[in-house]
């Protein structure tokens, strides 16, 4: 593992190899096994792990040795899931010499599926000393470091695969992977497209290029490659998922279920189906369903906090009040609790005829939305590291972290943490953007906006929020950003027509944001638009500040009901707004 930690090295001596000639300028015909074996390959090449099993029995059956087909059935094992099986022809390490440096390879692929990263390294540096210029090697090799948090390093093995053959497909996808990440989905297309110049009949890139057309919000395009994968292979398992995911999108819950039904068992691990299989179930009712697929995904996710309130929301659906009390309350207790599961504890206390303890559930919730882009780290709060106990200490190891790992984005964002609790916004926003430059996900991009206005660069977090909305369109994140900016700027038909975007694609229910589009209204000569909205985010949330502010300016701005308009503006007043 540590060699395959470095950077790749210069062009090592070639290794000779001699081809024995079969006859007097005749090649011999190959033999039953080793054509079967060679179709066996083209098998798996179109991703067809089945077919290619077949016919490799075949050629054992045939008279081929198993170390003839043993790398192979190896790989066509690992198509089809079944790992346990794959370890019996890989872990052997019994190859033919001409399938050794593949053999580990794939065997180096498996310790990794199965998170064993130091064994996958192992199998890796056998496959340098035997093939050190393979670009297929050094996706993997990549993949390897990617696991490990060595980013940066990452980054460098796709390159230098891309250096090796600029027309690798799997070096060509997993660029666009790196570029998605740091630049964005709209500049991660082309990589994408041009693999598929080169094999238009790739499902995997096809895969990666379709969830990306998604995430963008090209939906029609995205349907339109999902349908050519269906055609070239009608059961795929990733199109038909990611049907369902349109589908269900549209609120058309009995196509999105028909088509997850399709894929079988075939991404039964698969946290985005697990999701997705549970938001199905609740929204049919099927309650029980539904609990079943957020508890396999908190089994495997168990940190994942969309995944708990998730879990609990089945739960309070389900009747189960008490469950959600007692299974829940510890987490609802911590101070980075996402609304919706305090929202949903709370309810479940009502139920219970507690409501002194659904009462301080409720505020805190309408509290969390009143600050909806205060920056939170992505495993545990940085507020846990940071007692007045602990600061110095923290920021210590946060350096030694961010110099001994420094190709890790993890790293440079934990060391930015720190900066930012410490109220250093320049030096936060240089470890944040040292992070950025191998990925740059919504939570960085609220860290980095925070940064930077804590060390007065308005104009550079205003340029960084357009330049990530312009690539991911579909973040409502940097929309939100965006809306804030553009008010601030006093760009209030900007900042309504972003805030009434969001409201029209699933944000009905935000209360904060009903607040701050009343407001937008409000500023762009609507106050009637603008107390309908206010009047709504109220209605979901009458515990907020934010709520009660935006309905009392509104009915002061429309001159009705001054009592009522001057008894919220108090409200909003107590309550902290």
């Amino acid at each position: 593992m540590a060699r395959l930690l470095r950077r790749p090295h210069g062009p090592v001596l070639a290794l000779a190899a001699l081809l024995a000639l079969a006859g007097a300028g005749q090649a011999a015909a190959p033999s039953a096994g080793e054509a079967l074996i060679a179709q066996a390959r083209n098998d798996l090449v179109r991703g067809d792990g089945i077919a290619a099993e077949v016919r490799l029995k075949q050629a054992l059956a045939a008279g081929s040795k198993r170390e003839a087909i043993a790398a192979r059935m190896g790989e066509a094992m690992l198509v089809q899931g079944q790992r346990g099986k794959a370890r019996d022809w890989l872990a052997p390490g019994s190859f033919t010499a001409a399938d050794e440096a593949y053999g580990f390879r794939m065997l180096g692929r498996l310790e990794q599926l199965e998170g064993n990263l130091e064994a996958a390294g192992a199998a890796y540096d056998r496959v340098i000393a035997l093939t050190p210029r393979d670009p297929q090697l050094w996706v993997d090799v990549g993949r390897l470091r990617y696991a490990g948090g060595e980013h940066k390093l990452a980054v460098d093995a796709a390159d230098y695969a891309l250096n090796l053959e600029p027309d690798n497909i799997a070096a060509l996808q997993f660029k666009g992977q790196f570029v998605r990440d740091q630049y964005g989905l709209a500049a991660a297309l082309p990589w994408f497209e041009a693999a598929l110049e080169r094999d238009p009949a790739n499902l995997d890139v096809m895969g990666e290029y379709a969830a990306t057309l998604g995430d963008l919000g090209r939906a029609k395009d995205m349907l339109a490659v999902t349908r050519t994968m269906l055609e070239r292979d009608g059961g795929n398992p990733r199109a038909l998922m990611l049907q369902a995911l349109l589908a269900a999108r549209a609120g058309d819950v009995r196509l999105a279920r028909a088509m997850l039904n399709k894929t079988r068992d075939r991404l039964r691990d698969v946290p985005a189906k697990m999701l997705l299989d549970g938001v199905i179930e609740l929204r049919s009712g099927n309650n029980r369903l539904a609990i079943e697929a957020f508890e396999r995904l908190v089994e495997l996710q168990p940190a994942n906090p969309e995944a708990q309130a998730m879990l609990a929301r089945a739960y309070y659906a389900a009747g189960d009040a008490r469950v959600v009390t007692q299974r829940f309350g510890d987490l609802a207790a911590r101070s980075d609790a996402l609304p919706q599961l305090l929202t949903t504890v709370a309810r479940a206390h009502e139920l219970l005829g507690q409501r002194d303890l659904a009462a301080v559930l409720l505020d805190r919730a309408a509290r969390s939305q009143d600050r909806p882009f205060a920056p939170v780290p992505e495993n545990k709060p940085i507020g846990a590291l940071l007692s007045a106990q602990q600061t110095g200490q923290a920021e210590s190891e946060s350096e030694q972290m961010r110099i001994a790992r420094p190709g890790s984005a993890n790293a440079q964002t934990l060391a930015g943490d720190v900066q930012m609790a410490l109220g250093r916004g320049a030096a936060a926003a240089e470890r944040y953007s040292a992070a950025a430059q191998i990925r740059l996900p919504d939570s960085l991009l609220l860290r980095m906006v925070a940064a930077l206005g804590l060390a007065g660069q308005g104009d550079a977090a205003g340029a960084l929020v357009e330049n990530y909305l312009a690539q991911n369109p579909s973040s409502r994140i940097a929309a939100r950003l965006a809306a804030a900016r553009a008010a601030a700027l006093g760009d209030w038909p900007r900042s309504r027509e972003l805030l009434e975007m969001l409201r029209s694609n699933g944000g009905g229910g935000d209360t904060r944001l009903l607040a701050d589009l009343s407001m937008a209204q409000l500023r762009n000569s609507d106050p009637v638009a603008a107390e309908a909205t206010a009047r709504e985010a109220y209605r979901l949330q009458p515990a907020s500040a934010a709520t009660a502010r935006a309905w009392g300016m509104s009915l002061t701005a429309r001159k009705q009901r001054p009592a009522d308009a001057a008894a919220l503006l108090a409200k909003a007043q107590s309550l902290g707004g």
